[in-house]
């Protein structure tokens, strides 16, 4: 017993739990109507501009866990498995969740700002995850083993971005703001049994990622 939980802990564990977390929400969505249904989505926590603006702010972390149909919870599922497995034996367990959960959330604060419509998905953190992967190219460039880690997804998050400009309900808001959000998040939790991220580069960061979320909180808000 003591050892499947020291593996347990040694393991993805937090990549597991948002992982099975979002595959429960999904049946919950099934049994109470559908995925696909807008009525229950919205019920479940969509991000509705109208209503954040009425005060509903959990509904800039809520669309993280909710998906609309089997292919797009597939999707995520298998992208936050594989990059989610990488990035937390790379951060850790408490950073991991920490970038996931905060690069959801600035991707859904973009999202408020830049796109009217209802929006669900674990894309906004997934982009963060990949913000976390520049982090890593970009702070450790010295680094070979870090760098090539960070240009392994550096193509796939840039053709990412370019076919969201062309497929239609692709919110490209939500998953810039994601991805500059991991970019900062990770700078400010920085990565651990590597030399470490100068003191001053975190609050740098700190400061931008604070700052630029109260100013869209704001604007969002009073538009």
């Amino acid at each position: 017993m003591q050892r499947t939980l020291r593996q347990w802990r040694n393991g993805p564990c937090m990549m597991y739990f948002f992982l099975g977390l979002q595959i429960l929400v999904y049946l919950v969505l099934t049994l109470f109507g559908g995925s696909q249904n807008t009525s229950v989505l919205v019920y479940f926590g969509a991000k509705v501009n109208p209503l954040i603006q009425q005060g509903e702010w959990w509904r800039l972390i809520t669309p993280i866990f909710l998906h609309s149909g089997l292919t797009h919870i597939a999707v995520n599922s298998v992208t936050l498995y594989f990059i989610g497995m990488q990035i937390e034996e790379l951060f850790g367990h408490w950073r991991f969740a920490v970038i996931y959960l905060l690069s959801g959330i600035t991707g859904n604060i973009a999202s408020f700002v830049f796109n009217t419509g209802i929006s669900v998905g674990a894309s906004t953190a997934l982009f963060g995850l990949f913000g976390a992967f520049f982090m890593l190219m970009e702070a450790f460039r010295q680094n070979t083993a870090l760098r090539a880690v960070g240009q392994q997804f550096g193509l796939f998050i840039i053709l990412n971005l370019a076919f969201d400009l062309f497929i239609p309900g692709i919110d490209l808001a939500g998953h810039v703001g994601g991805l500059l959000g991991g970019f900062l998040i990770a700078n400010v939790v920085g990565v651990p049994r590597v030399r470490s991220v100068s003191k001053l580069r975190r609050i740098v960061a700190g400061i931008v990622l604070v700052a630029a979320s109260v100013f869209f909180l704001y604007l969002g808000f009073t538009k």
